[in-house]
């Protein structure tokens, strides 16, 4: 693959980026490479600034579930901006965006948007907090929820790919707070709030954790969540800006059948642009500034532009019935990577929800953090490079998801198979 130009914008960029990226995981560190940099995407296609062009299953992390550039959210967006680009004033946008949320999600009665997923697990936590008076929280190894201080303990994502779990810079007293338990170990959940349970004052979790690949709870687990919070008054938290709006209309806890008492999203809400949000009970949620004495604030939050670009989406995924069409495609995908799987007497792992997929390289049953780690990254790195070379751009990290898009077609999906034919023999 051509990167003349790529790499000569990159030495450029680690003189005055950090890294020379704005994000860890793009720097391909995790796959012995340098990064390419993109000139534009439409559809479910990337070009490089060199001309390469790639079908892409990043989807800028997961927003991009109509696919890049759609005209519905590039019109919606070209409208908004007519009118002003920000305001830090109320906007129509925004109350139609909150309604908009309040019907898809039936555990939500009440939503203040923000600018980033990080932002809302942050705010999620601190609003937790202040409604039960309590101070230390559970999260599970593995799960990413953002880099905020009480939450960048045991991560998964970019965390994980740079080998240090925790960072530098986050006090010891912060992490104190923050108990960290292994995911599917509804037993050890338990046990802790059994000992501290009046000290707690949630439990955050992944709906499907999606950071360190993608991880499904055992039966009966995110039940188990919902009701050993409900006994000791934790608040339970739901992080769904990955898979919220998603996997499904109303996210995993549609597809569950739960009912967290917040609720953390983002990526799809934003139609590509900056945006989170959390929401949640109308009691919990009551408690945030100006009605309340939780302090949370943001001079971007509902910009006109995002929540133009993210209704668009919406409404266009709801028009479309398109979850039933990203499932068939996801359906499609699995099938011909099983079959390939099996050919080729690999034994491989490959976990797939709708639209979001991983394909785990190695033979052991996928629950944890634990068995996450125990996939090959020097297959990996081979697979992902041949990916690159076939015209086909996966995430460069064995830790992180793949997201299909409505834009993809059954006629992509088979080139990918074939790519990924060439790819695994050379593993």
């Amino acid at each position: 693959m051509k990167n003349d130009i790529s790499s000569k914008l990159f030495k450029a960029a680690k003189e005055v980026i950090p890294g020379g990226v704005n994000s860890p995981v793009r720097a391909f560190k995790n796959v012995d490479g340098d990064p390419f940099f993109v000139r534009r995407a439409k559809g479910c296609r990337i070009e490089d600034v060199d001309g390469n062009q790639l079908i892409d299953y990043v989807g800028t992390w997961g927003p991009a579930i109509l696919g890049h550039a759609p005209q519905c959210v590039i019109d919606a967006v070209h409208e908004a901006a007519k009118e002003g680009v920000s305001f830090g004033i109320p906007n129509p946008f925004e109350v139609e965006m909150a309604r908009k949320i309040v019907q898809w999600l039936p555990s939500v009665e009440k939503v203040r948007m923000v600018n980033s997923g990080t932002e809302a697990t942050m705010s999620a936590v601190r609003l937790a907090r202040g409604y039960t008076g309590r101070d230390k929280i559970i999260k599970f190894v593995g799960c990413y929820h953002g880099h905020v201080d009480s939450l960048l303990v045991a991560a998964g994502s970019g965390a994980l790919t740079h080998g240090e779990p925790d960072s530098a810079g986050v006090p010891a007293s912060f992490a104190a707070e923050t108990i960290t338990l292994p995911y599917n170990d509804l037993e050890k959940v338990r046990a802790v709030f059994a000992e501290m349970g009046d000290q707690i004052a949630a439990v955050i979790v992944e709906s499907y954790p999606a950071n360190a690949g993608l991880i499904f709870p055992k039966e009966g687990y995110l039940q188990g969540l919902r009701d050993v919070t409900s006994e000791y008054g934790a608040v339970f938290i739901f992080d769904e800006v990955m898979t919220g709006f998603r996997v499904a209309r109303g996210g995993v806890q549609e597809l569950e059948g739960l009912m967290p008492d917040l609720t953390a999203m983002g990526k799809v809400i934003g139609g590509g642009l900056p945006v989170g949000a959390f929401g949640g009970k109308a009691e919990i949620m009551d408690y945030l500034a100006p009605d309340g004495p939780v302090y949370q604030a943001g001079t971007l939050s509902g910009n006109p532009l995002a929540m133009a670009a993210g209704l668009a989406q919406l409404h266009e995924m709801d028009k479309l019935d398109g979850y039933k069409r990203l499932d068939h495609l996801g359906a499609h995908l699995e099938a011909g990577v099983r079959s390939l799987l099996k050919a080729k007497g690999m034994d491989y792992r490959f976990n797939r929800v709708g639209s979001m997929f991983c394909l785990f390289f190695t033979g052991e049953e996928i629950v944890n953090l634990d068995s996450v780690m125990t996939a090959d990254t020097a297959a990996f790195r081979k697979y992902f490079t041949e990916m690159l070379e076939q015209g086909v751009y996966t995430a460069p990290s064995p830790y992180e998801t793949g997201f299909i898009s409505m834009a993809h077609s059954e006629s992509d999906i088979d080139t990918t198979l074939e790519s990924m034919e060439v790819a695994l023999g050379k593993v």
